[in-house]
């Protein structure tokens, strides 16, 4: 019985590190069904009678990474600078707001730090797979983002995390709960359907799934790597958003992976140190025109490249801080969201610089 639950456990959480990897690949589709496994991972293992202990800190945890990557593929994908933006501060607000949570505890932080990047991405996905998200201005695209955080996430939020409702829960012990739900989906479906869909302008083009093209002046790992010769800096914005971005999700991360001995300042800034020396190596790289079309070899040789790291690093400090499997956990994390972020950063920052168009909304 042990086993048959571990194994259940494993298989569940190694769908939900596995999954978000093929968001960048197929935005729309994978998010809805990483939303999906969010929401059927505790009635599976209700199904099976089983109360993995600390589950709850590895869910919080897994959200934010899985939402890590949906910000990731963004650099990639993304032709909206408009959308970007917001999409942007969307998730470190939210990342700052969980990383407050675990450390305070106080449950309001998650409504006051609302998880909006998530319906945000899929409103762009959904856009985009018939329209040019380009003739939407930022302003077209910030009051979406507002929208979301008042009338979805808020209510959300507060009935999961400070209300603490379980909505399937609520549906099978209350008479007016199922009425309640069709009713609201009902509103909700008359307004898209004739007061939003009047409004949208003509397709751009049949339905799309998968993202567009990269442009052809970055399509290839070599060309990427002459931009990052060419414009990158160690110490740059780009360094510093990897070093928020790794270092907050290690420290969420934290509170739950067994044999972390350090303090979450000891691990946020030995990540960080790691991620700078990282940003140096990859630098130093492309300016002798190494670089590799493989996302998985270069995976591989930057989990070698911080395994290197952590061995040196405990030589000289010592095994104190941190037991070997947990050290290895974050080697992973570290190495996946560098690999991924050196990868696509490049396409985001060409798009930035030189295909910014002005095509005008048409909101009908």
């Amino acid at each position: 019985m042990l086993v048959r639950m571990v194994w259940l456990f494993v298989v569940v959480v190694g769908v939900r590190f596995l999954l978000p990897l093929l968001i960048p690949l197929y935005p729309l589709p994978a998010i809805v069904a990483c939303l999906v496994v969010d929401a059927v991972d505790q009635t599976v293992f209700q199904a099976f009678g089983y109360d993995p202990p600390g589950y709850q800190g590895y869910d919080k945890a897994m959200d934010v990474y899985y939402l890590a990557i949906a910000y990731l593929s963004t650099l990639r994908n993304w032709v909206s600078p408009g959308a970007f933006q917001v999409s942007q501060f969307l998730y470190f607000y939210r990342l700052v707001g969980v990383v407050a949570f675990e450390l305070l505890q106080s449950r309001v932080l998650l409504l006051i730090f609302p998880n909006t990047f998530e319906y945000f991405f899929i409103a762009y996905e959904a856009v985009r797979s018939r329209w040019d998200p380009v003739r939407f201005v930022r302003r077209w695209w910030i009051v979406v983002a507002g929208l979301i955080w008042v009338f979805v996430k808020l209510p959300q939020e507060y009935w999961i995390h400070v209300a603490q409702l379980d909505v399937t829960d609520t549906l099978a012990e209350y008479d007016w709960a199922w009425p309640l739900l069709i009713g609201l989906l009902t509103v909700l479906a008359a307004v898209l359907w004739f007061v939003v869909r009047p409004r949208l302008p003509e397709p751009d083009w049949p339905l799309r799934i998968t993202p567009d093209p990269l442009p052809a002046e970055m399509d290839t790992a070599a060309e990427r790597a002459a931009w990052r010769a060419d414009t990158a800096r160690v110490r740059s914005e780009v360094t510093i958003e990897k070093v928020v971005l790794v270092g907050l999700l290690s420290v969420i991360f934290a509170q739950t992976v067994p044999g972390v001995r350090a303090s979450n300042l000891e691990l946020l800034v030995g990540i960080s140190v790691l991620v700078v020396l990282n940003a140096a190596v990859v630098l130093a790289a492309a300016r002798r025109g190494r670089s590799t079309e493989s996302l998985l070899v270069a995976f591989g040789v930057r989990i070698a490249l911080n395994v290197g790291l952590v061995l040196v690093a405990r030589v000289l400090l010592g095994p104190r801080d941190i037991d070997e499997g947990a050290a290895f956990f974050f080697v992973l994390l570290l190495s996946l969201l560098t690999t991924l972020h050196d990868a696509w950063q490049p396409v985001h920052a060409y798009r930035a610089r030189h295909e910014v168009r002005t095509t005008p909304p048409r909101l009908g």
